[in-house]
């Protein structure tokens, strides 16, 4: 992956590849944003820029903002690009399945999990994985047996002569186990390691392992937060919300609790950027980047967002997400949600 490949976010990977030019290079970095946003692409890019043989910088006026990129033709660039080169180590949340009955890791799924990113340009979400390994239902997570590999991993010397990168994508779901075992390499790592933690949420990740790393926050782009089918869903949540039908809105809520938990909490962080936007467009004067695909709604619901109200449908929201987190029951948590925005929006 070159940046160059990585759409809207040129002035974040000249961030990156100044670091690099100045040799400012962290051992432990915390890579924060949205995979749609192309977290874990600027975090393959990153690796690969720091390892290539012939980079190249350019004047960014004529190279569509970038001022530098990996060559993409030497022999490590051509590795990375195949995600095949033997100092990139990919960690990722594994789920049991039919192949896999217990004690699943990363190391199970290499071969699907590159694939997967092959096909997604690697801009997939967790749910697309899930989805990929036929487990939309199930809910992973990066465990001991990958801290374990991660921790054999680090103690070697790199194969090439370059960078030993290790990336841990939604690091977020490392259980507290694995995530103090790795402790000590955050702390004390190899010579010539990097250690690259890709996360859409610090909130839920050890406060010993965030503060052991260097964030760089990775700035969400417009066309990550297009999202037709959690527009749809919005849209039709918020009608039935101002009618308070009863029936239809019990049947939005089976619909909804009859999704996997990782489609419902993809719509609630849709719905959490939706009121963002909102505030923004109504308070900030900001044109609203989103688009709900219904031309009325995108003009008349930012108003339902007010000072009075904004706080109560955050906090809303956060509960619920929270709540489908630690496996509550979907069908009670979206009717409380229903009735808790119903009352917020009341108060505009």
């Amino acid at each position: 992956m070159r940046f160059k490949d990585i759409e809207g976010q040129q002035l974040t990977a000249n961030h990156l590849t100044e670091i690099i030019d100045e040799g400012r290079i962290s051992h432990a970095q915390l890579f924060l944003g949205d995979t749609r946003s192309g977290s874990l692409a600027l975090a393959i890019a990153y690796a690969q820029y720091m390892n290539c043989k012939n980079r190249q910088h350019f004047d960014p006026a004529t190279h569509g903002g970038l001022r530098a990129d990996s060559c993409g033709t030497c022999p490590e660039c051509k590795k990375f690009q195949q995600l095949a080169h033997s100092d990139l180590h990919l960690y990722f949340p594994s789920v049991t399945t039919p192949q896999v009955k217990s004690k699943p890791s990363s190391a199970d799924f290499q071969g699907d999990f590159r694939q997967f990113l092959a096909d997604k340009h690697q801009m997939g979400t967790l749910d697309d994985w899930y989805e990929w390994l036929g487990v939309e239902k199930s809910q992973g997570m990066i465990r001991e047996l990958d801290a374990d590999h991660m921790v054999r991993t680090l103690g070697m010397k790199s194969y090439e002569a370059g960078y030993k990168t290790v990336i841990i994508w939604m690091a977020e779901k490392m259980n507290a186990a694995a995530a103090n075992k790795i402790l000590k390499n955050l702390e004390e790592p190899a010579p010539k390691t990097l250690i690259i933690l890709v996360a859409e949420s610090s909130e839920r990740m050890l406060s010993t392992i965030v503060s052991r790393t260097q964030m760089v926050r990775i700035p969400q782009r417009r066309a990550a937060i297009q999202d037709p089918e959690s527009a749809s869903l919005f849209v039709s949540w918020m009608r039935q919300l101002f009618k308070l039908n009863m029936a239809s809105l019990s049947a939005w809520v089976e619909g909804m609790a009859a999704k996997g938990r990782e489609q419902q909490k993809q719509f609630l962080r849709f719905a959490q950027e939706a009121v963002r936007q909102c505030m923004l467009c109504n308070l900030a004067g900001r044109a609203i980047e989103m688009d709900f695909g219904d031309q009325k709604f995108n003009t008349s619901f930012p108003a339902m967002v007010t000072l009075r109200n904004a706080e109560g449908l955050c906090n809303a929201l956060d509960d619920a997400v929270h709540a489908i987190e630690r496996n509550a029951y979907s069908k009670i948590t979206f009717m409380e949600l229903s009735f808790r925005i119903s009352k917020c929006l009341k108060k505009r």
